[in-house]
Formats: structure tokens, sequence, C-alpha cells
């Protein structure tokens, strides 16, 4: 480790020197962070070749990947052996985050800058602050702050890369692919996906079948994903259903494998359930029981639990960081930190959310249509949060929006619910998004609506929103008077943050087959 760390400062100070050799450049001054920008790029090849925009663009960019792929290689070659088991846990998160960071910056060259390219640096920089997240929940910080993870100034690169890209993306190109329809689906569902979506469990012809009584190919969601991987080939849709029962399995859906469907038999009948948390030494990253990475995938008729509790703290039901990911008539349950949507475009529609605090929360771009949101009892002397999102740059492209829910208290606080506060969200990151529309809010919405994360920070920069909401809990006359915080009036800002304007909806979601509304 020695050796690896001479290495790395060996490094520091080349890029050092490279600071004081190159002069000042004036696309670089223009970035969140110019000395890094500068920092990176080699002198002689910058001035041979970023005559225009977008070879300075791809020069940064790939300048970026070059110290991802570098900071991945040096963290993999230490010995890590001495390292306590939650340090040896955060240290395997921040590996494959790193190396998804590293796929998102290569899918990143071969597109031109645009909203998927935006999502994809988006969902590198929540890889960034997922790493560092689990070492500082764990009390590892300390191996965090001297590690390959953060020498090589990967975070700020990103942020430069977020402002050089949302610069560059035409006011065309985000015209033609946010239209919005005023009824029917998204183009990127597929008709075939669809018509999966809307046909009877009976009528599927499913490529394999899960069941516990040993009807099916398999008695295990993993064994089926695992073997989904051997056996497909191209990039159509791959169904598995998943009959009827209990599964107590951590379920992992890896990035490799895409477009894939589970289909249960409903809600309470199809359970995928698992029990890791903080507490007893798992990162939030690591806890859900039902993780997908792989894009394009689509959940029906499921439940996804934790059932950790609330003592144990953070405990997901569902992580999901899959581009383009759809979840129809699924129920998510648990009590802090339930549902992890933690990065790209994502779609909910028709399903429940239980929980405490902050459960729904990460930094995906997602919309949640027509669902139902119950809040639960939580410890004595706590707090309820639905919502935490966590956008640390204000170019990424990500936010939370509830459109067309119900917001209540679930049976178990509806008849102590005056003993316990409950707000819409608070700030988990600097530039934290989050809007609720046309929403149905119970009674146990707080008259202030939000809550601070600590003190006054974020109050400034975040964005939250509420729009036409109805119910006992609407009022915003007594709502927080953050400089972030807005009631909004006008349909125009409103139709920023629906499905179809927010999610590029109307090119992806309408081939699911999923009822979709795309704009207000």
């Amino acid at each position: 480790m020695a050796k690896l760390l001479t290495q790395l400062l060996v490094f520091s100070l080349l890029l050092a020197f490279r600071v004081v050799t190159c002069a000042p450049i004036l696309s670089c001054s223009q970035t969140p962070y110019p000395q890094v920008c500068t920092s990176m790029l080699n002198p002689s090849s910058f001035f041979a070749q970023s005559k225009t925009k977008s070879k300075f663009h791809n020069l940064v960019l790939q300048a970026t990947l070059d110290r991802a792929v570098l900071a991945h290689r040096l963290a993999s070659a230490l010995d890590v052996s001495s390292l306590d088991h939650r340090a040896k846990s955060a240290w395997a998160d921040c590996l494959e985050l790193s190396e998804d960071t590293i796929n998102k910056l290569n899918s990143s060259i071969y597109s031109i800058p645009s909203d998927d390219a935006q999502t994809w640096l988006s969902a590198a920089m929540a890889n960034q602050q997922s790493c560092h997240h689990g070492f500082l929940e764990l009390s590892s910080l300390h191996h965090f702050s001297s590690s390959p993870f953060v020498s090589n100034n990967i975070t700020k690169s990103l942020s430069n890369l977020l402002a050089i890209n949302k610069a560059m993306a035409t006011v065309e190109s985000r015209g033609n692919n946010r239209r919005l329809l005023s009824r029917g689906f998204p183009k990127w569902i597929k008709p075939a996906d669809r018509r999966l979506l809307q046909s009877s469990t009976s009528s599927i012809k499913a490529n394999l079948v899960v069941a516990k009584d040993g009807s099916g190919d398999y008695t295990t969601i993993s064994a089926a994903v695992a073997a989904s991987a051997k056996r497909r080939s191209g990039t159509s849709r791959y169904v598995i259903y998943v009959k009827a029962g209990i599964y107590n399995e951590n379920v992992q859906i890896t990035g490799s494998t895409k477009n894939l469907m589970l289909i249960g038999d409903g809600i309470g009948a199809t359970i995928v359930t698992g029990s890791r948390n903080v507490k007893d030494g798992s990162t939030t990253f690591r806890s859900a029981t039902f993780a997908v990475v792989g894009d394009g995938f689509i959940g029906r008729d499921m439940t996804f639990r934790n059932t950790a509790g609330p003592q144990k703290y953070q405990a997901v039901a569902l992580r999901s960081g899959s581009d383009h990911s759809v979840f129809y008539r699924c129920s998510f349950e648990g009590y802090q930190d339930t549902l992890y949507v933690y990065s790209q475009r994502q779609f909910y529609r028709n399903c429940d959310i239980y929980g405490t605090i902050d459960f729904i929360f990460g930094d995906a771009a997602v919309v949640f249509q027509s669902c139902n949101i119950f809040v639960r009892k939580p410890l004595a002397n706590q707090e309820n949060t639905v919502t935490a999102q966590g956008r640390s740059d204000p170019n990424e492209n990500t936010g939370i929006s509830i459109y067309g829910s119900v917001i209540t208290a679930a049976s178990d606080l509806k008849p102590v619910q005056g003993a316990f506060k409950t707000y819409l969200g608070r700030p988990w990151r600097e530039y934290s998004r989050t809007v609720v529309m046309k929403t149905s809010l119970d009674s146990l919405i707080d008259p202030a609506g939000w809550l601070e994360w600590s003190g006054s920070f974020a109050l400034r920069t975040l964005y939250y929103g509420e729009y036409m909401n109805s119910g006992p809990g609407a009022g915003t006359a007594r709502r927080v008077k953050w400089p972030g915080y807005h009631v909004i009036t006008s349909a125009a800002v409103a139709g920023e943050f629906t499905a179809g304007r927010f999610l590029n909806g109307d090119s992806w979601i309408p081939a699911t087959g999923v009822p979709y509304t795309s704009g207000l």
C-alpha cells in the first residue's frame, strides 16, 4: 500500500506541475473548477485539437475517463486485508461504483452532448457521492480520504463536464426529445412491452418461471436472473415470471443484464424480502433487498420488502440505477430509506411505497404517477420525511417528481399521527430538487411542509415546489419561507417536471404499456 500511495503522491506532483506550466485556458476558466480543468489537459494536445467547443468537451471527457480508470486500477491493486469489515464493505461499494463511472463516461464519449449524456454524467456524480457516503456512515472516513477514489479530482472534473455538456446541449434537441403528448404512452416503450404490461399473467409467455414449490424452472429469483444472463442473446426483452410466494433473498441485476422484466402474481402475493441494514454493518447502498443496475428493467405486480425495522435505521427494499426503468403495480415496504431511486431515468405507476424517514431518496430523475405513499409509525422522538433527494451539482438533470398521487398515514401511524410530525422532504444534498403536483396530501403533513437537513444547509440552493395539490395537508400559507421553496402557479413551470419533459418519457415509456400521463 505504501508503494502505491507513493505513486499517487508522484502523480499529484505531476498534476501540480501542469497547473504551473499550463497557461490559463478560456474555456476552462468558465467551468466550476478551472484549475482542475487546466491541470487535466496536456497543453500541446489542447492547443492542437481544441479549436472548437466540441473538441474541448471531448478532451475534458477523455481526461476525466483516464483519471477514473487510474483510480479504479490503483484501488483494485491495493491490499485491503488489514481493513475492518465495515471499511471493506465501503471499499467494495466504491470499486463497483467507480467501474460504473467508467462505463458512464465511456457511454458519454460515444454520444453528442445531450440529455442522455447529462443523465450518464449525473449518474457518475451520484456514484462519487455514494462512495463517500458509504465510508461516512460506517465510520471509516479516514480510509476514504487517503484512497484513490478522491486523489484524482474526479468529482470536480465531473462537475466541469456537467457544466460543459449542459451548455452544449442545443435548444432544438431538447425540444425534439421532450415533445408532450396529451394522452397515450411514451415512444421508448416498445409495442411488445406494452402488451406484456397490459396482458393478464396467464397469457404471458415467460422465458423463465420461478416458483418456490418447484413447479417452475428455478426456485429462487437470483438463480433465474443468473440463468437469463447465460441464455439470452441480443437486446430483446427477457421475461421472468415469479409465481406467488415469499422469496427471502438479496437479488442483484448487474449492468450487463439489460431489458429484463420480472412479473409477479401481484402486490402481497409475490414478495422479495431481506433485512440488510446499516446498523448491522452494511452500507445503505448494499442493504438493498433487490438492486437493479441493468438498463431497461421493468417490474410488475411484485412486492419488494426490507424487514429490518425502524430500529436498524437505513435499510433499503429496492435500489434502482437502471436507466429507462419502469415499476408498475409494485409495492416497496420498509422504514428508513425504503426506496433508493439511485440514478438515471425512472418511472413508477400505480405503486405503493411505505416508510418513515427519507423513504424515497436518491439522485435519479424519477416520476411517480398515481402512487400511494404511506407514512409509517417511526421510533419515539423521530420525525417522518417522505423524500430526500440527492442532487449535488446544479447541472445534474435529476430530481423527484410526485404527480397525481396520495400521501397519507399507514395503518400503524393513523391512530397516533398527531404524535409525530411528517414532512414532504428534506435536502440530503446541496441542490436537492423535489416537486409535488396535483397530489392529495392528508392531514399528517405538517403545515411547514418541508424540514431542514442541518441548519441553513441548502435552503438557498435547493428547489422544492408544490403545484395544485389537494387535501387537508395541502395548504401553503404556513409553508417554509426558504429561498429555494416555491409555490408553483405557472403551468409552464410545472410542466417541466412532468414525465414527458422531465424524463423525456414520450420517447420510451409508452412501449412498456404502463398507463402514462405525459403532461399536466
